[in-house]
C-alpha cells in the first residue's frame, strides 16, 4: 500500500539545523529508504514563501501568494513509499530525521479507479 509522509516543520528551524534536506544523514536515510525498495518519491519543497494557493468559488477564481494558512509549521518536503501496512509506514516516518524538528504526517494513499 501507498503511504504519504508529509514533512512539516518550522522552516526556519529545518533550514537552520543539521537536519536540512542537504544534511549527510538525510541523504543517507533517503539513500536507505529507497534502497530498501519502498521509496516512491521524496522531494524537500522550497520555503514557504514562494506558495501560492489557488482557490475556485462559485466559479470565480482566487490566487493567493503564499501558504494556505499562517501555522507555526509549514510542509517542508514529502516521501511517497510503498509499505506492507500502517505500523511499517510509521516505522519509516519515525526514521526521517526532520522528524526530531518538526513532525511527519503519515496518511494512506487513495487508489483511484481510472
Amino acid at each position: 500500500m501507498k503511504y504519504l509522509c508529509l514533512i512539516y516543520s518550522d522552516e526556519t528551524l529545518l533550514h537552520s539545523s543539521p537536519d536540512s534536506p542537504k544534511d549527510p544523514e538525510c541523504l543517507a536515510y533517503a539513500q536507505a529508504i529507497q534502497a530498501s525498495g519502498r521509496m516512491l518519491a521524496a522531494e524537500p519543497l522550497q520555503p514557504v514563501a514562494s506558495a501560492t494557493t489557488v482557490r475556485k468559488r462559485n466559479g470565480h477564481l482566487s490566487i493567493t501568494d503564499g501558504p494556505f494558512a499562517e501555522t507555526k509549521e509549514q510542509l517542508a518536503g514529502f516521501y511517497l513509499i510503498e509499505a506492507r501496512d500502517l505500523n511499517e509506514a510509521l516505522q519509516v516516518a519515525g526514521g526521517i530525521p526532520a522528524a526530531r524538528v518538526g513532525s511527519v504526517e503519515v496518511r494512506p494513499v487513495r487508489e483511484l479507479a481510472l
